[in-house]
């Protein structure tokens, strides 16, 4: 079997994570997948063309994406790329789960608001791995700062609207509090680095604490925690929502508020200036409100 196996940050010798030596192996990956009758079919026939690492981050988890071909008995060959996740001390069925409930609650990709996630696969207890079908398209990123980025940016806010509306349940909280303190602790970080900044980091550290205070509490909601433009991918008009790895309940505004902090910080280091991309953050903001 010719298989090219790529890994790039020696994902395999992390000894947190040792299913990953297994789950870059062709031979096994093979067994294991064509196991799921999800992406085979009841016989098909799976082949791999490549494996690679596409993110580690040592001690705590593993991205890595198969390319394959699949043959099934009712249908033509099909090449395929699947994205297979693996955290320390998990076993991939919450992560399956979860994004199964938001595909079987309307996100799928045939529904017709074209606000979709990728399509779960299934879980390789052997690997402690669940996985999905990786989408096709650009990131959110580029198609925001392409000629139809407004119309981009009120889409992404009505997919924020309909993950908050969804109701599924989440295990876990995340609120203000929360935000302030991980603000703090990056601060501290970044004082001890850059000394010379201490002094204005703790003033924009007040200034967001008087900011927290005087923002009035909404009803908490199920909110992807972590929603920024990489976390969108646009296909034509379709959008998919990507990495619900943090979805918990807290306000809808974190959501919408960390996406547009990031746009600011998008448009000042590729543009040169915070308000290059305004217009996009007004858009989105007016159709979220």
């Amino acid at each position: 079997m010719n298989v090219e196996v790529l890994d790039r940050f020696d994902a395999a010798a992390d000894p947190a994570l040792p299913t990953i030596r297994l789950a870059l192996d062709p031979a096994e990956v093979k067994r294991q997948l064509r196991r799921l009758v999800r992406l085979t079919g009841p016989r098909g026939v799976v082949r791999m063309r490549a494996i690679r690492v596409t993110r580690h981050k040592p001690g705590r988890r593993c991205v890595i994406e198969y390319d394959l071909d699949i043959e099934r008995a009712d249908a033509p060959e099909e090449r395929v790329t699947l994205i297979g996740k693996v955290r320390s001390a998990r076993y991939g069925n919450a992560g399956y789960r979860l994004l199964s409930t938001f595909w079987d609650s309307g996100f799928d990709a045939e529904c017709g608001d074209r606000i979709s996630v990728p399509e779960p696969i299934g879980t390789v207890a052997k690997f402690r791995m669940w996985l999905q079908r990786k989408v096709p398209g650009i990131s959110a990123t580029d198609a925001l700062a392409g000629p139809d980025g407004v119309h981009h940016a009120r889409q992404i806010a009505e997919a924020a609207h309909k993950i908050h509306r969804a109701r599924i349940p989440a295990s876990e909280g995340h609120a203000m509090a929360d935000e302030l303190r991980i603000l703090d602790e990056c601060f501290a970080r970044m004082a001890v680095a850059e000394p010379l900044y201490a002094g204005r980091l703790r003033s924009v550290f007040v200034a967001c604490e008087r900011l927290a205070a005087a923002t009035p509490r909404t009803a908490p909601v199920g909110i992807h925690r972590d929603f920024y433009p990489d976390q969108v991918i646009v296909e034509g008009s379709r959008l998919y929502v990507i990495d619900f790895d943090l979805y918990c309940e807290g306000e809808a505004a974190l959501d919408v508020g960390n996406f547009i902090g990031h746009v600011t910080e998008q448009s000042l280091r590729t543009l040169g200036r915070p308000d290059a991309l305004a217009d996009r953050e007004r858009a989105l903001e007016d159709r979220f409100v």
